[in-house]
């Protein structure tokens, strides 16, 4: 089953064969996880989402329509983290333990751990939509025509909308790097 594409599998689980699951469970598991923690900023309502992702994907199997399956499982998973925000009401910001796990999943790079928490500092300054798109094109690797299907963009303004996203961020990195120096 490791030789099907994201998209096979789900017509098999579409289909019926609901065991199929697991295998896009593994692929993709980490992955929402991932994005969830960078959206929440928090562990357990990371992994609570997570959960509720692929539950949703076998509930809503029949609403896949052969279109591209992380761009699919993605806008599910963004549509969550939108939803934990109306309810909550409120855009939790990132302190140190919000920092302490953004630099677990971080842990693999070389960079020195300060400046790992200087960039955090600086993504959580974006407003929300900003931090979306760089979370799904630099942290998660999503292309951006894939970006532009997740967010019902076009691929000319999710390249607008993640170039002023990425001189923000450069703003603001900067702008803490410098405060920080002095």
């Amino acid at each position: 089953m490791e030789n099907l594409t994201d998209e096979e599998l789900m017509g098999l689980i579409v289909g019926g064969n609901l065991d199929m699951m697991r295998h896009l469970f593994q692929r993709y598991n980490i992955k929402i996880y991932n994005f969830c923690i960078q959206m929440t900023k928090d562990k357990d309502l990371s992994k609570d989402i997570t959960q509720e992702v692929f539950y949703k994907v076998l509930k809503h199997r029949e609403t896949y329509r052969q279109n591209k399956f992380s761009s699919w499982i993605y806008a599910i998973a963004r549509n969550l983290c939108k939803d934990y925000y109306k309810i909550s009401n409120k855009t939790k910001r990132l302190d140190d333990k919000g920092l302490k796990y953004t630099s677990e999943i971080n842990e693999t790079r070389s960079e020195p751990l300060a400046n790992i928490r200087q960039l955090n500092i600086a993504l959580n300054q974006l407003n929300d939509s900003d931090r979306e798109l760089i979370v799904m094109g630099k942290y998660q690797g999503l292309k951006y025509h894939e970006i532009a299907e997740i967010t019902n963009s076009t691929l000319g303004a999710v390249k607008t909308k993640m170039h002023r996203a990425m001189h923000k961020l450069k703003d603001y990195y900067f702008l803490k790097t410098k405060h920080h120096e002095l």
